[in-house]
């Protein structure tokens, strides 16, 4: 039997900076594929409010096992 993997786009946010973006990401991605086994971060992106980063955004690939049973 072979194994097919899947992948899945998400954005993370997090007021606290981009890496903490990329976990929440994981995540959240987690509570619905509990096999992940990668994540690809491909974009970086902010809102900004009177000259500061109020929220910080990863865009990810997350990579998991799909399970057919």
């Amino acid at each position: 039997m072979s194994t097919l993997v899947k992948v899945v786009e998400v954005v993370g946010e997090s007021k606290q900076g981009f890496e903490a973006a990329v976990r929440n990401a994981v995540a959240q991605a987690a509570r619905q594929h509990p096999n992940i086994t990668g994540v690809e971060v491909y974009n970086f992106t902010g809102d900004v409010v009177d000259g500061k980063i109020v929220d910080f955004k990863a865009n990810v690939k997350i990579a998991y096992v799909y399970d057919q049973e």
